[in-house]
C-alpha cells in the first residue's frame, strides 16, 4: 500500500488532478471554520458520496467547486468510485470500511494542508 506521499507525488505527474487549488477564498473559509471543521465536512462528504457500495450518480457525485473538499477529491482522485478504483484499486460495488473512509479523509486533509502552506 501507498503513502499518502507517494500518492501526491503520483498525482503530481497528472495535468487533471494537479491543475486543482485551493483559492484565496477557499482558504478564508478554511481559516474561519478551522481544520477540524474541515476535516469533519471531509468525513461527511466521503460517507455521503463514496461510502456506498453503488453511491447515486456516481462520477457526477462530487461537485468542481463550493467547497475546499471538493476541490480536494478531484485533485486527490477520490471524487467517484471509478477514480478509486483506478488510482487505488478501492473494489467496486463494495461499501467502504470506516478505515478505508479515514484513510481517503487523511489524503484530502493531507492535500489542503499542503495547499494551504503553498
Amino acid at each position: 500500500m501507498q503513502t499518502i506521499e507517494q500518492a501526491l507525488e503520483k498525482l503530481d505527474h497528472s495535468g487533471f488532478r494537479s491543475s486543482f487549488h485551493l483559492t484565496k477564498k477557499d482558504k478564508a473559509y478554511i481559516k474561519e471554520k478551522g481544520m477540524e471543521k474541515i476535516r469533519s465536512h471531509a468525513r461527511d462528504f466521503v460517507r455521503m458520496k463514496l461510502a456506498a457500495a453503488e453511491p447515486d450518480n456516481d462520477g457526477k457525485q462530487t461537485p468542481m467547486h463550493g467547497h475546499p473538499v471538493f476541490k480536494a477529491m478531484h485533485a486527490t482522485a477520490c471524487c467517484c468510485r471509478g477514480c478509486l478504483n483506478r488510482w487505488y484499486r478501492v473494489p467496486l460495488h463494495k461499501k467502504l470500511s470506516d478505515d478505508q473512509q479515514e484513510r481517503i479523509v487523511n489524503l484530502l486533509m493531507t492535500w489542503i494542508e499542503k495547499q494551504e502552506n503553498e
